[in-house]
């Protein structure tokens, strides 16, 4: 390959389904601080700081697909944030090889998972 790209081959960017736009940006803003970019009433992307994706209303959420997770330093203060911006926490915090996490749905029914290895 003669001038291969940094991103070639990797995770460019994550789409999940939302049933409400409004209440899935106020959710990640709330809970976590990501930014929007509104395309349209029915497709939002956020910006993580690291990574980008969407949220689109075309299709339902889906369980047992992949699973998103979310680092941070606080594991509490991230369950609590999450509580507040109304997300329902579904395996409450636990150890794993390598820190600890726990799980949660999003106001659109998205399981994604937090951990730390503080």
């Amino acid at each position: 390959m003669a001038n291969p790209s940094p991103n070639d081959r990797r995770i460019d960017y994550i789409e999940m389904p939302a049933t409400d736009i409004s209440a899935i940006k106020r959710f990640y803003i709330d809970a976590f601080g990501w930014k929007f970019t509104d395309y349209g009433p029915e497709y939002t992307s956020f910006e993580d700081g690291r990574l980008t994706g969407g949220f689109t209303k075309d299709r339902a959420a889906a369980s047992g697909g992949a699973l998103v997770v979310i680092y941070v330093l606080d594991l509490s203060a991230a369950e609590q944030r999450v509580r507040a911006a109304g997300g329902t926490i579904t395996k409450p915090p636990f150890p794993f090889p390598g820190g600890r996490r726990f799980h949660f749905t999003d106001p659109s029914g998205n399981e994604l998972a937090v951990w730390t290895d503080r």
